[in-house]
């Protein structure tokens, strides 16, 4: 069997794309999107209907007294649903749509976004129980998450680098979250000089191995999906973990492999770990943030990245309109 068939075995593969073709092949369980990955999506000739009717239905919303900024601004959520329903056509689960990450520091503004995405999806037919809503983990957005969860929007905090981060996130019951294995990686490399690390030594497995002993250990239900991958050694060190998500590049790579692949990752054996709690209230969240430079500068830094996507797409949908 090759190693993608081999990993379903053991835990959920998600498609980390906007590439509707990519996921019609790879036939994931779920699919997350996000600004970059839409973007990129967004300049593919094969989805100008896509991008065109997006356009189009949010002139219409709007009416004809709108700006072009609000027209744009509107758009960028509709193609976000229209995508998100196209990718459910195809895929069995859920998919991952994201609130503007310039609201990171906003819990209002992260629930106002929230609830109109999903009443948008809701609108189309799509019940609510197959879309996550991807928010950035600062201690804002986790609040945000924590509300929606009670209204039955279900949410995948995304930009997790820390074990704080992943508690708070726990013990706010959100559904789903998604730490960041290849960007740890970034970091640790850049920081230490090193070419590479062994799979089992990579910072970003030993983080999220670390995170699902954590969960597994105290009984939480939230979900752990390992995320941002940059070889699949980290993929299958982690095999057992309650998700993946994985781009297309990597899938095709895992295909492409036969042999055994061996569990990695058992919530039983992290129930007989030796795990201490930690009580995660504001204070100690943001001490304990502050002490993280490297959460502190991935998390910053992934806010700035989406956002300058986010940008750009506007930018694109504003001369295309």
């Amino acid at each position: 069997m090759s190693l993608l068939d081999e990993l379903k075995k053991h835990t959920t593969v998600v498609a980390d794309t906007g590439d509707i073709n990519s996921i019609e092949r790879f036939k994931p369980q779920d699919t997350t999107t996000n600004p970059s990955l839409i973007a990129a999506a967004a300049e593919m000739p094969a989805y100008a209907p896509i991008v065109d009717g997006a356009l189009e239905a949010a002139r219409a919303d709007l009416g004809a007294g709108a700006t072009k900024e609000a027209i744009v601004s509107h758009a960028i959520d509709r193609l976000s649903v229209s995508f998100g329903q196209k990718i459910l056509q195809i895929v069995p689960g859920r998919v991952s749509t994201e609130v503007d990450a310039r609201l990171s520091y906003d819990t209002e503004g992260t629930l106002a976004r929230a609830r109109k995405l999903i009443g948008m999806y809701e609108a189309a037919g799509i019940p609510r129980e197959r879309i996550l809503i991807k928010i950035a983990s600062t201690w804002e957005g986790i609040r945000a998450a924590e509300v929606l969860e009670t209204e039955g929007i279900h949410c995948n905090l995304t930009l997790l680098f820390g074990l704080h981060q992943a508690i708070a996130c726990a013990e706010a019951k959100v559904t789903l979250i998604s730490p960041f294995v290849g960007r740890i990686l970034d970091y640790f490399l850049k920081k230490t000089g090193k070419a590479s690390y062994a799979p089992a030594e990579d910072p970003g497995v030993v983080s999220v191995t670390r995170i699902y002993e954590y969960f597994k250990h105290f009984g939480y239900k939230t979900e752990v999906m390992g995320a941002s991958f940059r070889n699949i050694g980290e993929i299958i060190e982690l095999a057992g973990c309650d998700l993946l998500t994985i781009s297309p590049k990597l899938l095709a790579e895992l295909e492409g492999k036969e042999g055994e692949l061996v569990r990695k990752l058992d919530p039983e054996a992290a129930k007989q770990a030796k795990v201490e709690r930690i009580d995660m209230t504001e204070a100690r969240f943001r001490a304990m943030h502050a002490e993280d430079d490297m959460a502190s500068f991935k998390l910053d830094e992934g806010i700035a990245g989406f956002t300058k996507s986010l940008e750009q797409l506007e930018q694109a949908l504003h001369a295309r309109l």
